[in-house]
């Protein structure tokens, strides 16, 4: 689960606390801006396309689901700084 939060001063995966990943940025939670912006922040950091991530659940709210194609669990949490080691 991703919490979102948007008007940010910068895009940025913050942490992840209790299994929810926090999220910044800078766009404003309108006509789908906000998500939009998350998609693409978390497809620039995966180093995939930007239509291979979509919001599945949660559109109007700040607690989201999303959907990564194409990377497998462990592979995306290593793309965006969030291995466990």
């Amino acid at each position: 689960m991703i919490r979102l939060q948007p008007r940010a001063k910068r895009n940025a995966i913050v942490d992840e606390r209790d299994g929810v990943l926090r999220v910044h940025v800078t766009a404003a939670p309108v006509e789908g801006q906000a998500n939009a912006a998350l998609c693409k922040l978390i497809a620039k950091r995966a180093g995939i396309a930007r239509g291979r991530v979509s919001v599945v659940r949660g559109e109007r709210s700040r607690e989201k689901v999303v959907r990564v194609e194409g990377l497998a669990l462990n592979e995306l949490r290593r793309a965006l700084g969030l291995a466990r080691g």
